[in-house]
């Protein structure tokens, strides 16, 4: 079975661009810092503040490109930390998630909903998935090896698209689970 890189994806930040600009002043145009595994995907010079009913999280990553939505990808430690119910799910799935402030240096912006705990998922191109036999949805247990702390992570969403490129993403969590290192690469498994 061919093996993946497995990354860990910190606590981040997704704006569109009315968020951009409450944010960080009208016209803003977000500044390339630098350039992330998945084609066209960036983290940003900019960094907000991600404010909860408890405490807030300074500094937090912006990544570009704009998108369509805001969303705020936290850890559930950093849900339980900030006093935020922020629920399991998938990219983009955001009705009824929870809700935070986002402070910038030029505004605030309140939002309703978008905050979420990425569920883990692994990014591959059409070629990869005909190889490992998945398909787009397919839900699927990966073996992560460690020195340490080897586990099996289930309940793995494949999401397949020509504009991917193959890594999986985990949380700061579940990498702390099982001590993840900057080179380990994964591979799904048959239970």
């Amino acid at each position: 079975m061919k093996r993946f890189i497995v990354e860990v994806s910190a606590r981040h930040v997704h704006l569109n661009k009315e968020a951009v600009e409450i944010l960080f002043g009208k016209g803003y145009k977000l500044n390339i810092k630098k350039n992330l595994s998945q084609p066209q995907q960036y983290v940003c010079e900019e960094k907000v503040e991600v404010v909860g009913e408890k405490s807030s999280l300074k500094r937090v990553s912006v990544l570009g490109p704009e998108r369509e939505d805001v969303q705020v990808e936290i850890s559930k430690t950093d849900s339980r930390s900030l006093g935020i119910d922020a629920p399991v799910r998938e990219s983009g799935d955001l009705d009824g998630s929870a809700g935070c402030v986002l402070v910038g240096p030029c505004g605030e912006l309140k939002l309703e909903k978008g905050v979420i705990v990425a569920k883990r998922h692994i990014h591959m191109t059409p070629e990869d998935a005909d190889e490992m036999g998945v398909k787009n949805g397919d839900v699927v247990f990966v073996d992560i090896p460690s020195r340490e702390r080897s586990l099996i992570f289930k309940d793995v969403v494949v999401r397949v698209s020509k504009n991917y490129s193959l890594a999986m993403h985990i949380d700061t969590d579940e990498a702390n689970s099982c001590l993840v290192s900057s080179d380990v690469k994964g591979e799904i498994v048959k239970v």
